[in-house]
């Protein structure tokens, strides 16, 4: 007569990783998926107004941006402490907007040439006078839809 074997209790069956190659390179697939590198460093200080009627853009890809505000510390000496204008990774003129804006609208699909957006991030310290000739600027190449990139906020906050 055979001899009936007793189960041992709470013993689990081994774990196996054939699939575990598999879920690695998921994982590393998906977070270089998501990823996104920066496309510029901040060269000027940036603290943004607080405005109350904001709305969010949804389609980066559709916004060239503009930064303007004084020289951060380490550009400071050799820029001076004025308001500058900073165009992708360097300092500009307002005279070069115009050819930046340009430039940037031709290397966009034909299909997002028409709905582009230019989004001005300007330090809250910085002169109008500034402003109003990137404005110019941007009238002249037909960059007509500007936003103003701005925090949420109490805009009497902006006075002090």
């Amino acid at each position: 007569m055979a001899k009936f074997a007793k189960k041992k209790d709470g013993e689990l069956p081994a774990v196996s990783t054939a699939s575990l190659p598999d879920i690695v390179f998921m994982l590393l697939f998906f977070f270089m998926t998501v990823t996104v590198m920066k496309d510029s460093s901040i060269m000027v200080e940036n603290t943004l107004p607080n405005a109350t009627e904001i709305k969010k853009l949804e389609k980066k890809d559709r916004v060239i941006y503009i930064f303007a505000g004084k020289p951060t510390r380490e550009y400071a000496s050799v820029y001076g402490t004025e308001t500058r204008i900073q165009l992708n990774d360097k300092f500009a003129s307002v005279d070069e907007v115009g050819s930046y804006i340009l430039a940037e609208r031709a290397k966009k699909p034909q299909e997002l040439q028409n709905v582009l957006t230019t989004a001005l991030k300007v330090d809250k310290e910085a002169n109008m006078g500034l402003i109003s000739d990137i404005k110019q600027e941007l009238r002249k190449v037909n960059a007509l839809k500007v936003n103003y990139t701005t925090f949420e906020g109490d805009a009497f906050n902006n006075l002090q």
